[in-house]
C-alpha cells in the first residue's frame, strides 16, 4: 500500500506537475530542489508513473555513492509498500536486486557509464535522473555528457532530468540542450527548506595549524567532540557530526568515550549492518544517537532523529601528481555549498541547530562549490571512457568544466603505456576491455596481463585489494594483507570476496586467463603473486633500495616506509598505494608488495635505457657507461677513454660555462 500520507508531506510533490510538463514538452529538464524536499525518493516515483498521472515509464536514477543507491532503493520501496527488488530495484557494481516489473531502478553513476558504454542507447529506459549534480563527481560530469550524445544522435525521446539542490541550475539547463539548440532547458524549482536551522560559530582555540594532505590538528578533534558534548547537552534529539576521513572519525570515537550515548561511524566502508542501523533511526530503547559521518551523509540520505549538526568545516578531495603517477587525498576547508548541504541536515524532520567549528569571518573566504573532480583528479579513466565513446580529446563532450591539458595528456599517455589507446588516441580492442572491467585502467591492466602470468584467479584477488584499499590495520605488506582478507570475518573481508568473483568474471568473459596462470607466476607464492601484478598496475612505482635508506622509484620520487615495516629490507619494491603531500619530499608509502629486480624491469621495460653517460661532476668529466629503469640505475661502468668525443667536449664545456675558465691552465 502506497504511503500517501508520507508522500503529500514532502514539498517537492507541489513541483511535480511542471516536471512533468517539461519532460514532456522538451524531453530535458533541471530540477532544483533543496536538501529534505524528496527530489530522490518522489520524483522518480513520479517519473514512473507510480504515484500521480504520469505515463508509465521506467525510469534510471544514478546517484554518486553505492549507500546513498541502497537507501534510496530502500526509502522508495517502503513508500509503495514493496520489498526492493520488485518495482523499485538497484545495482551496484558486483550486486543487483531488480526484475521483470522493476520500473525504477537506482544505480552508482560509474555503473550507468558502463552501461552506456555496453548499449549507447540504453534499451528499455525511458527517463535517466542524475541526482546530487551539484556535488562534480567526474563520473556524473562524464554521464551526463553521453547522455547529451545520445539524446542528439541516437534516441531524441529519451528523457534526462538532472537534479541539484544548489543555485547552479542554469548552467545544467544549458549544457543539456547544448547540442540541440532552441534555447535551455526548462528549471523545476521546488520550494520548501525543510524546517530551517539556526548557525552557531564555535572556532577553534588560537593556534591550531591548519590541515595539510591527510594530518589534521588533533587539537581541532578535541574541539569538535568537545562541541559534540555540548550539542548533546543543550539539545534534544541526534547528533550528526561531520569528519573529513575515517582516521578522524575513529580519533573522535575515541575522545567521545563515556558520553550518553550511541556513538557510530558512518563511511562508504562502514559495515552495511552499520550503514543499515545510521538510517533506520534510533533503537525500541530510545537511545539518543552520535553519528560521526565523512561526506557520505551530505546529500541523498536522511538520518532518523538528527536535530543537532556539528560541522568541522573540512573536506577530502583528490588529488594528482602526475609526474610520479601518484595520487592522495588532500584535506581542504569545505565549500560554502557543502556547508549548506551539511547545515540542512538537521533541519529535516524539526527545526535544528548546526554548530560549524569556524569563525564566522572565515564564511566570504570559502569556495563557493566543490572542485570538479575534473580539475583535480587522475583522468586516466575519464580519458579511456572518452576514448572508447570515439572522442580521444573530449573536445566534443558537453562538459561543464573543460579537463585541464596536461592531465589529459598524461592520463592518455598512460593509457598508450598499457596499449589501451593507438598512436591517434583511439581506443584499441584491449581498451574497451579494460572499460568494461569498472576498474581503473590500471587495474584493468593488471588483471587482463597478470590473468596470463598468475592465473585469472590469484589476478583477481591482487586487483580486488588494489581497487580498494584494505584497512589500515591490515598493514602495509601487501601479501600480508591479502592473506588478512581471504581469512574474512570482517566487512572488508566480505566487500573483496564479493568484488574477486565480480572480476574473475569479468576477465573471463573477455577470453582472459584460463584460472591457472602460464608463466612462472601460477606455480609462485603470495609474496611473488602480489609483487607482479602491482607492478604491473603501476610500473612508475617500482622502487629499489637506497644506501642511505629509503627507495627510489623509476618514475624519479622517494619514497619511505613507516618505522618498523617488515618491508624496510626489500630491495626492490611494487608501490600499489602512496601519497606526497606539497610539504613533503618524498612519498609515504601505505601499501606495496615486494619485487625482484626481473619482475622490475620486466613491468616498467618501456623505461628501460641503456647508454653513455658524460658530464661535468665535482671539477672534473665523469664518464660512463649505465643502463637504467627509468630514474634507478642499474648497472653502471666506468668508461674512460673509450668515452665519445663529442660528449667529452661537451661535457668540458658545461664545466667551464659553470666554473670559468680559471679551470684552463694557460702556458
Amino acid at each position: 500500500m502506497i504511503r500517501n500520507d508520507v508522500l503529500d508531506l514532502l514539498p517537492v510533490r507541489h513541483a511535480v506537475p511542471e516536471l512533468l510538463a517539461a519532460l514532456d514538452g522538451r524531453g530535458t529538464a533541471v530540477l532544483h530542489a533543496p536538501p529534505g524536499t524528496g527530489k530522490t525518493t518522489l520524483v522518480p516515483l513520479a517519473l514512473a508513473g507510480l504515484i500521480g498521472d504520469g505515463p508509465e515509464r521506467r525510469v534510471l536514477v544514478a546517484e554518486p555513492r553505492r549507500m546513498a543507491v541502497r537507501a534510496a532503493a530502500g526509502r522508495m520501496a517502503w513508500l509503495l509498500g514493496e520489498e526492493v527488488g520488485r518495482t523499485v530495484g538497484f545495482a551496484v557494481r558486483g550486486e543487483r536486486r531488480a526484475g521483470p516489473s522493476t520500473r525504477v531502478e537506482v544505480v552508482t553513476t560509474g555503473l550507468l557509464l558502463q552501461r552506456l558504454q555496453r548499449d549507447p542507447e540504453l534499451a528499455g529506459v525511458d527517463v535517466v535522473l542524475l541526482d546530487e549534480c551539484h556535488e562534480r563527481h567526474l563520473d556524473a560530469d562524464t554521464a551526463l555528457a553521453f547522455l547529451v550524445d545520445v539524446r542528439a544522435a541516437l534516441r531524441p525521446e529519451l528523457g534526462v532530468v538532472t537534479a541539484s539542490a544548489t543555485s547552479d541550475a542554469e548552467a545544467w539547463a544549458r549544457l543539456l540542450t547544448v547540442q540541440e539548440g532552441g534555447g535551455p532547458a526548462p528549471v523545476v524549482r521546488s520550494e520548501g527548506e525543510g524546517h530551517g536551522f539556526a548557525v552557531v560559530h564555535v572556532p577553534p582555540p588560537s593556534g591550531i595549524r591548519p590541515a595539510h594532505g591527510t594530518w589534521v590538528d588533533p587539537a581541532l578533534l578535541r574541539h569538535v567532540a568537545a562541541t559534540v558534548r555540548e550539542a548533546l547537552a543543550r539539545h534534544e534529539g541526534d547528533v550528526l557530526c561531520f569528519l573529513p576521513g575515517t582516521g578522524e572519525i575513529a580519533r573522535t570515537a575515541g575522545l567521545l568515550a563515556g558520553v550518553d550515548a550511541e556513538v557510530l561511524q558512518l563511511h562508504g566502508r562502514a559495515p552495511a549492518a552499520v550503514q543499515d542501523a545510521v538510517l533506520r533511526g534510533a533503537g525500541p530503547d530510545g537511545r539518543r544517537r552520535v553519528v560521526l559521518s565523512t561526506s557520505v551523509a551530505e546529500s541523498s540520505l536522511t538520518v532518523p532523529g538528527v536535530r543537532v549538526v556539528v560541522d568541522a568545516g573540512l573536506a577530502r578531495e583528490p588529488r594528482m601528481d602526475h609526474a610520479r603517477g601518484l595520487g592522495s587525498l588532500a584535506t581542504v576547508p569545505v565549500s560554502a555549498a557543502a556547508a549548506t548541504q551539511r547545515a540542512g541536515r538537521s533541519g529535516r524532520e524539526a527545526p535544528g541547530t548546526v554548530y560549524r567549528c569556524w569563525a564566522e569571518a572565515e564564511e566570504s573566504g570559502r569556495a563557493r562549490f566543490p572542485a570538479p573532480e575534473i580539475r583535480i583528479a587522475d583522468l586516466a579513466g575519464f580519458a579511456l571512457r572518452a576514448a572508447c565513446w570515439g572522442d580521444p580529446t573530449a573536445e566534443g563532450l558537453a562538459l561543464l568544466d573543460a579537463p585541464p591539458a596536461g592531465a589529459l595528456s598524461a592520463a592518455r599517455a598512460v593509457l598508450a603505456a598499457i596499449g589501451a589507446v593507438d598512436g591517434a588516441g583511439k581506443a584499441t580492442g584491449r581498451g574497451v576491455r579494460m572499460a568494461r572491467l569498472g576498474v581503473h585502467p590500471r587495474l584493468g591492466r593488471a588483471l587482463l596481463d597478470g590473468a596470463a602470468e598468475v592465473g585469472a584467479r590469484r589476478a583477481a584477488e591482487v586487483v580486488a585489494l588494489l581497487s580498494e584499499e584494505p584497512p589500515r590495520e591490515y598493514g602495509d605488506d601487501l601479501a600480508a594483507a591479502w592473506r588478512e582478507a581471504r581469512r574474512g570475518g570482517d566487512a572488508y573481508g566480505a566487500r573483496w570476496k564479493a568484488e574477486v568473483r565480480r572480476l574473475e568474471r569479468a576477465a573471463a568473459s573477455d577470453g582472459e586467463g584460463d584460472g591457472a596462470g602460464r608463466g612462472s607466476g601460477g606455480r609462485a607464492g603470495d609474496d611473488a603473486v602480489a609483487g607482479v601484478v602491482t607492478a604491473l598496475a603501476f610500473p612508475e612505482r617500482v622502487a629499489r633500495a637506497r644506501e642511505q635508506g629509503g627507495h627510489l622509484m623509476v618514475s624519479g620520487g622517494g619514497a619511505r616506509l613507516a618505522e618498523g615495516s617488515g618491508l624496510r629490507s626489500a630491495p626492490w619494491l611494487a608501490v600499489a598505494v602512496a601519497d606526497r603531500t606539497a610539504r613533503d619530499a618524498t612519498a609515504r608509502v601505505r601499501l606495496a608488495a615486494v619485487v625482484d629486480e626481473a619482475v622490475a624491469r620486466k613491468a616498467a621495460g618501456h623505461l628501460f635505457r641503456a647508454g653513455e653517460e658524460v658530464r661535468w661532476e665535482d671539477g672534473d668529466v665523469v664518464a660512463r657507461s649505465v643502463e637504467r629503469l627509468g630514474a634507478v640505475e642499474l648497472t653502471v661502468r666506468p668508461l674512460g677513454a673509450g668515452a665519445e668525443p663529442a660528449l667529452v667536449r661537451e661535457a668540458l664545456l658545461d664545466g667551464l660555462r659553470r666554473e670559468g675558465t680559471g679551470l684552463l691552465r694557460w702556458g
